[in-house]
């Protein structure tokens, strides 16, 4: 049995990658990050996404929908605090699809500066990806409010 595909390699990978800039020392920053990415997390309408963290290496990044349900998002690849998070796992997707996600933090004059890349390989639709773009940016908003109402 052959296997083949049609897609070039640039149809099956996408890189996003911003900058945030945070008014708020490292350590506030990172811990709204872990925030917002785990119970703070919530769709565009407010409502709960019910995320879980755990916050060490190989720890779990997951959607809690109760009675053990669920939807497992990635790994803790890495983690040292407050500089850098790192992710590696399918996400959102129920599709085959393999991403790593890094958040760096560094200190910057009046703040914090996270560095985030999100890499991805695998089957995902042109309006998928676009909606991926969306959708970090909103949290990074959160993640950048958040720290900077908490710092006072």
């Amino acid at each position: 049995m052959m296997i083949s595909t049609d897609k070039t390699l640039e149809e099956l990978t996408f890189t996003i990658k911003q900058e945030i800039h945070v008014k708020a020392p490292m350590d506030v920053t990172f811990a709204a990050l872990l925030e917002q990415l785990g119970p703070g997390n919530q769709m565009p309408d407010g409502k709960s996404l019910n995320m879980k963290i755990e916050a060490w290496p190989g720890g779990r990044w997951y959607r809690d929908l109760g009675d053990g349900n669920g939807h497992f998002w990635a790994n803790v690849q890495a983690i040292k605090r407050p500089a850098l998070l790192e992710f590696a796992g399918p996400l959102f997707a129920s599709y085959p699809l393999v991403s790593n996600v890094q958040y760096r933090l560094s200190e910057v004059e009046g703040g914090t500066l996270i560095t985030f890349r999100h890499s991805a390989l695998g089957f995902v639709s042109e309006d998928h990806k676009a909606g991926v773009n969306e959708g970090w940016a909103s949290m990074h908003e959160r993640v950048r409010a958040y720290a900077e109402a908490s710092r006072k």
